[in-house]
């Protein structure tokens, strides 16, 4: 049994590999939006608009706001959505991510480490990226940590700049790098939900 779903504008212009879903959960920290492909997500963060995610996606992956359709956490209950025209759509990695996402707020802190993330940059900034996925819940690293972590020691500020960049929040946890001394640096969605994530997973400040 799958569950009804509006498909998204211009549908049968976009390959089926492309089509993407978006789906926003409430949050204690706020409002959680995911966009996924059948594969992978590729941006999320705390907010509900859709045009402040998108931008985030390398253009390279990033699928047309029309090609997106919204999901509710309702719709993840079967194994699958029918889009219109009787087309369907399998979701497992939304319903992983969403799964994920619950889990952590549950108090799972390790639970979004096996959710499939895509992003696409320069070699560093990927590698730094996937090095970000093994700072454990509860630990923190500094930037110039995260740089020697990455291969290059040096290169401080590009570190800083691949948690800048990151596109996946919470999914890759830009949340766990501080500043040489301790504070919170900076984080898109504001440094209180930065400390809030922190001390979710148990770091003492």
């Amino acid at each position: 049994m799958t569950t009804p779903l509006t498909a998204p504008e211009s549908l049968s212009s976009v390959d089926a590999a492309t089509v993407a879903y978006a789906l926003t959960t409430s949050t204690p920290d706020g409002p959680f939006t995911f966009i996924a492909t059948t594969a992978e997500v590729l941006a999320s963060g705390w907010t509900e608009k859709l045009d402040e995610l998108l931008p985030l996606i390398h253009a390279s992956l990033r699928p047309a706001r029309a090609a997106v359709a919204t999901l509710t956490p309702a719709d993840l209950s079967e194994g699958g959505v029918v889009l219109e025209g009787g087309e369907s759509s399998e979701i497992e990695v939304v319903q992983g991510a969403h799964r994920a996402l619950t889990a952590y707020y549950d108090g799972d802190a390790s639970a979004l480490a096996e959710v499939p993330v895509r992003q696409k940059s320069g070699p560093f900034r990927e590698h730094a990226w996937d090095v970000l996925r093994t700072v454990a819940p509860g630990e923190v690293v500094t930037y110039t940590q995260y740089a020697e972590r990455s291969g290059r020691p040096a290169a401080v500020r590009a570190a800083a700049s691949a948690c800048a960049m990151n596109a996946a929040a919470l999914f890759v946890p830009c949340h766990r790098v501080l500043r040489t001394d301790g504070s919170l640096g900076g984080f898109r969605y504001g440094l209180a939900i930065k400390e809030s994530l922190l001390t979710r997973e148990g770091l003492e400040r």
